[in-house]
């Protein structure tokens, strides 16, 4: 079970930071934006399931020490912003516009500049996938 919650968190962390960081000009300069999206986000989405369902696994086994630990709930407080932001930019459509020529994100009123919202989702994605990590090297 650890290994199956390991590669899905490979595959969440591999597609969202890889998209990521193309956009904010870091990787991938050949690549088209909009190809590379089509072809990793099935990967995220078919990984984050795949994540729960063995994480629940995880908590059912042991409540008593997840519902404890502080890296546990630090970690949930982390993920949920993370998908809710990752869901918003990919599937509502603000992720095509944010990949051209447009430098801001709007979320009803409030504007953003683009790098300071993937940026902030690539150190979200990053800090959950180590939350995950330093709670499965415990038990």
């Amino acid at each position: 079970m650890k290994r199956s919650t390991l590669l899905s968190i490979a595959a969440v962390m591999g597609s969202i930071v890889l998209i990521d960081l193309k956009v904010l000009g870091l990787a991938l300069p050949s690549q088209n934006t909009g190809e590379l999206v089509r072809r990793l986000m099935p990967w995220t989405w078919w990984a984050l399931p795949s994540l729960a369902v063995s994480g629940l696994v995880f908590v059912l086994a042991r409540p008593a020490s997840y519902f404890v630990n502080p890296v546990f709930r630090l970690k949930f407080t982390m993920l949920v912003p993370a998908v809710i932001l990752a869901a918003i930019l990919y599937h509502a459509g603000t992720w095509f516009r944010l990949t051209s020529h447009i430098l801001v994100v709007r979320l009803g009123r409030l504007v953003v500049p683009r790098k300071v919202v993937i940026s902030g989702l690539v150190a979200l994605w990053l800090l959950v996938s180590g939350l995950v990590l330093q709670l499965y090297a415990r038990f």
